[in-house]
């Protein structure tokens, strides 16, 4: 589909910046929202109309952690598969990780991820840069970038920054965003000789426990507090570390939870095997209902899926030499507005989770809301009809989904990006790109 003069939706039921519901109109020009109203009068300049009768209107979803595997591993995943699969799930923008190969790590190999992405990828992307024990010059130079990825644990080679010494040189200089992995590695290294031999891989839960999560946070909350260094703890798993923020969050600290530790527990382990390994691991319901309480009290910021998909031939073989991952951008939003028609949540909060609170914690400028002068990233969504979530017609490249067979509803139906239909019922208009995205302190 061409890109338009204009688009005009018409009767949508809009989720309006202050949480409120109006069936509405919205009408786009040039890639940007000019008018949210009861009703726009037709116009007589050229215009592409949307009857969005009986669909629900959201922002588009800001995926703020996620692998998508090029340069270097695209036999699991590509940009442009990768970005299919976002515009299926109604995800408009994303922010990818550094563990691609090259690592990305200085400003030539950020702007080659740049470069390869407006080419291929139909919605909007940024890059983390990777730190290293060596590269402090690069990740406080290297622009654009949402910030500094730190791998505490779950990494090996230069990407694992696990001793305090190093992180302490990263977190004392600069002003720059440090998006942490908080596991200890030494604790991890420990167990994983503790119960070696065994292959179940529900083992890879007590390998990589509670604590390993708990005290990695802790170290980062206290270099960040010393520093008083902006600070986001990724794919935040455990009741303790929702706790510990609970009794003390500087106001400079936000943290995300995804999905799957939202919505899966150990017992997955029993139904779906390896498939239900990822890092850090899958905990307990306990776990889940923290979490929850956590999300909904404005503890937890917000959503991310950690999308890290694996062939199903590398997730055959046996633990542990399983690797950890799971896709996750094609469902993130039908199953957290699945979760709001089952009363965990408001379809409101899952706005603000999964774009708004996104946009301000990256300062993402005009993105988030539905409202005049912003982006016209949008997503419409049927909230009324429920479909199971099916292998055979997933956009991912790696073919398969952890929550295959769960009955979602909320399931996008027309992707918007940049004021371009980029999906629509089915069907992927992949001639579209999106655009890099600029962050106000990058």
């Amino acid at each position: 589909m061409t890109s338009p003069t204009n688009l005009l939706i018409r009767h949508a039921r809009i989720i309006l910046p202050n949480g409120e519901l109006m069936v509405g109109d919205v009408l786009t020009r040039d890639r940007v929202i000019v008018e949210v109203a009861p009703q726009i009068s037709t116009l007589a300049e050229p215009i592409i109309e949307i009857d969005a009768s009986g669909l629900t209107l959201l922002p588009g979803v800001i995926d703020p952690q996620v692998h998508f595997r090029e340069p270097g591993l695209e036999y699991k995943e590509n940009l442009f598969t990768a970005s299919c699969a976002c515009a299926k799930g109604g995800v408009t923008s994303f922010l990818e990780m550094p563990n691609t190969r090259p690592l990305t790590t200085t400003q030539q190999t950020l702007d080659d991820k740049l470069q390869r992405a407006s080419q291929k990828c139909l919605v909007n992307y940024g890059f983390f840069i990777g730190a290293t024990s060596e590269n402090l010059p690069d990740i406080l130079s290297a622009h654009p970038t949402p910030g500094i990825k730190i791998f505490m644990g779950s990494m090996h080679g230069q990407l694992l920054v696990d001793n305090e010494v190093t992180l302490e040189a990263i977190f004392s200089q600069g002003t720059r965003l440090i998006a942490v992995h908080a596991e200890n590695q030494e604790r991890i290294n420990q167990r994983r000789l503790e119960f070696a031999g065994i292959t179940d891989p529900a083992i890879h839960s007590q390998i990589q426990d509670n604590q390993a999560a708990l005290e990695a946070t802790q170290l980062a909350l206290k270099l960040s507090q010393k520093y008083q260094r902006r600070l986001h703890i990724l794919h935040m798993s455990t009741a303790e570390e929702a706790e510990l923020l609970r009794q003390d969050k500087p106001s400079w600290v936000t943290c995300e939870v995804t999905p799957q530790h939202l919505l899966m527990n150990t017992s997955a382990y029993a139904k779906i095997g390896t498939l239900a390994q990822m890092n850090p691991p899958l905990r307990s319901p306990h776990d889940n209902e923290v979490l929850w309480q956590a999300l909904r009290d404005g503890i937890i910021d917000f959503i991310a899926t950690d999308h890290a998909p694996h062939t199903l031939e590398e997730k055959a073989q046996p633990y542990p030499k399983s690797p950890s991952g799971m896709p996750g951008v094609e469902t993130s939003l039908a199953l957290m507005l699945t979760a709001a028609k089952e009363g965990k949540c408001t379809i409101a909060q899952v706005v603000n989770w999964m774009s708004t609170a996104v946009a301000k914690a990256y300062g993402i400028t005009n993105k988030g809301e539905i409202k005049a002068g912003y982006d016209a990233d949008l997503v419409l969504v049927d909230l009324d009809n429920y479909r199971p979530v099916l292998r055979q017609e997933l956009f991912s490249k790696c073919g398969w989904s952890p929550f295959e067979g769960w009955n979602l509803t909320g399931w996008a139906h027309t992707t918007i990006v940049g004021g371009q239909i980029v999906y629509q019922n089915g069907k992927l208009f992949t001639e579209i790109r999106g655009q890099a995205l600029q962050f106000e302190n990058s």
